[in-house]
């Protein structure tokens, strides 16, 4: 048996990145380490760098986030980058989406734990949701999948001129030019590769963002939309 690795101390830049929710990054930190190794939501070698390549990486995200918007985390996992989002901002309102019990089970416990009230977690896929939650400005992603299939699932999820944010690394322009013409079959109308968290993450973040026009996900994802939410109309009507 493999033993458990130590957390590390909270780094100086995490008491100015997440301010009067320090103690609560803190614990979530720790539910990380603990319960997420336990329960196999995170592999052990990943507890000494918690904090610099998972914790602060997601939280600078909220560098290029709109104010007050709605946000949802397609395949959240154990909460990255949802929750240390929603640590640094509470002026969005997030769904953290995912499909597998084991992991909405967890998120479920962080968010009451932590008193996140802005937060509410969704079990399910995103194409089996579209229609049922509604459209939101911002899809975040993080380590889910390659752009181009990833932006299947998030871009129908957002509203008209929204914008997929996906954090990614070395490969980012890379997979961008690969996903181009999909994105485009999508209803992206821009994409641009942002770097955040100057002084805090070292290398900085890398973000992919993907914004659209007036028909996220394309005519076909449009009508399905509809469908979706017309049947959903007429099951709470029953």
């Amino acid at each position: 048996m493999t033993e458990a690795a130590e957390l590390p101390p909270a780094p100086e830049e995490a008491r100015a990145v997440f301010g009067d929710r320090f103690a609560d990054a803190v614990r979530y930190a720790e539910l990380l380490a603990e319960t997420g190794v336990q329960r196999g939501l995170i592999g052990p070698r990943e507890v000494p760098r918690l904090w610099e390549r998972h914790l602060l990486n997601c939280a600078v995200l909220s560098e290029v986030v709109p104010q007050s918007v709605t946000v949802c985390d397609v395949g959240s996992g154990a909460g990255l980058p949802g929750i240390p989002l929603a640590l640094v901002r509470e002026d969005l309102k997030i769904t953290l989406l995912e499909p597998l019990l084991r992991r909405t089970n967890f998120l479920t416990e962080v968010v009451e734990l932590l008193g996140l009230d802005h937060v509410t977690v969704v079990r399910g896929r995103a194409e089996e949701v579209m229609g049922q939650l509604p459209p939101v400005h911002v899809v975040t992603a993080r380590a889910v999948a390659p752009l181009d299939r990833l932006a299947t699932w998030g871009i129908p999820l957002l509203r008209p001129y929204g914008e997929m944010l996906a954090l990614k690394g070395d490969a980012a322009e890379e997979e961008l030019k690969s996903a181009a013409v999909a994105l485009t079959k999508l209803g992206a109308v821009e994409t641009s590769i942002l770097h955040v968290g100057e002084g805090v993450v070292d290398p900085r973040s890398t973000v992919v963002r993907v914004e659209v026009g007036e028909s996220p996900g394309g005519v076909r994802f449009a009508a399905k939309r509809a469908k979706a939410a017309r049947t959903g109309r007429t099951r709470r009507r029953r």
